[in-house]
């Protein structure tokens, strides 16, 4: 008799310690769902850049001879009409002196011949040809002194000097190059677009103010001036699908430089976008796939089109709707069509959070 009570108070403890079992691990398996977040918010989109200065020459010879003097430095700040270089101007200041005195001569003859035709004395005719003389000795002067100025090279306008191309003393033929010179007060910086993202910007340029755009520096720090894209090519290249777009970017601190290359960032506002956290998708075969739960618990993977990336945040394009239920943690302890125990949260309470960026 106490044999048969022991056993059934073992098999009621026995019983009472599945039942335990079983709500604990009911109760440790609940899962937290949630829906997507409706929400106007703004995706950036990058784009990998060229920076040029605004005004980049190449300084040449205008004339040929040995470079006799250099007043400027590699690297230096210069100002519009500052002398850079000297090249020998002795033939061409002899050639300027010869000019004149033919020219005085003529002005003497013409002075002369002028008195005669006053007088009578020779014929209108030979005034002419004096005149016409005196002229053409004028002119003369007035090629030779722009040669002779060709042998002092000016800056056209305030830049930067870049490296020398020649040594003092070099002889110079007419052309070569000396250096060049950069005005980079302010930048145009280069960047390909593609076509549908072309389209998008079009549409989207009357209503937003889509035109300003961030320049990311080499060191990923974002550079402290707004740029504004002012001119668009006029052709795509069909090799690559894309169109050449320039911003203009002010350059007060003369930070940037010719030749420097960046990211372009573009902000692009999208109204009602629907947003998932990253956390509640997987992959399979490069393909984005969430977990829907269904009206009775039962869950079942959706593939989802993503149409951008923000910080933990999916943009979606298709495959949801505001009314699915998403399965939010877990998706590793789940399976096809398991019916689960969830716990519903707040699409808003879930993005808070997350690091959110939504206007």
């Amino acid at each position: 008799m106490n044999r048969i009570f022991m056993v059934l108070m073992l098999g009621a403890f026995l019983c009472q310690s599945c039942e335990t079992k079983k709500a604990e691990q009911e109760k440790e398996t609940e899962f937290l769902v949630s829906t997507p977040l409706i929400k106007d918010t703004l995706i950036t989109r990058e784009y990998v850049s060229q920076i040029s200065a605004i005004s980049h020459i190449e300084i040449r010879a205008l004339e040929r001879g040995y470079l006799e003097k250099i007043f400027v430095d590699e690297g230096q700040s210069i100002n519009k009409g500052q002398l850079m270089f000297q090249i020998k101007p002795a033939i061409y200041q002899a050639e300027l002196q010869k000019a004149q005195a033919e020219a005085e001569f003529a002005q003497i003859e013409y002075q002369n011949t002028k008195n005669l035709a006053d007088n009578k004395i020779v014929a209108a005719n030979e005034l002419a040809m004096a005149k016409a003389k005196l002229d053409k000795a004028k002119a003369e002067v007035s090629l030779a002194r722009v040669r002779l100025g060709f042998t002092q090279i000016r800056a056209p306008f305030n830049g930067i000097m870049d490296h020398f191309q020649v040594r003092l003393g070099s002889l110079l033929d007419e052309g070569d190059l000396l250096t060049t010179l950069s005005d980079n007060s302010e930048m145009w910086v280069y960047f390909n677009v593609p076509e549908a993202e072309y389209l998008d910007y079009r549409s989207n340029q009357a209503g937003h103010n889509m035109s300003r755009v961030r320049l990311q520096m080499a060191n990923h720090k974002l550079f402290p001036q707004i740029g504004v894209v002012k001119t668009i090519e006029a052709d795509f290249n069909n090799e690559t699908g894309n169109i050449a777009f320039r911003a203009t970017f002010p350059n007060p601190d003369r930070l940037l430089r010719h030749g420097e290359t960046g990211n372009i960032l573009m902000d692009i506002p999208i109204s009602n976008a629907l947003l998932i956290p990253q956390k509640a998708t997987f992959e399979v075969l490069d393909k984005k796939y969430v977990y829907v739960v269904d009206k009775s618990g039962r869950l079942k993977s959706r593939e989802i089109v993503i149409a951008a990336e923000l910080p933990h945040i999916y943009v979606v394009k298709e495959g949801l709707s505001q009314d699915d239920k998403i399965l939010l943690e877990g998706l590793r302890l789940v399976k096809e069509n398991e019916k689960i125990h969830y716990k519903y949260l707040k699409p808003a309470s879930v993005m808070s959070q997350l690091d959110l960026y939504a206007e």
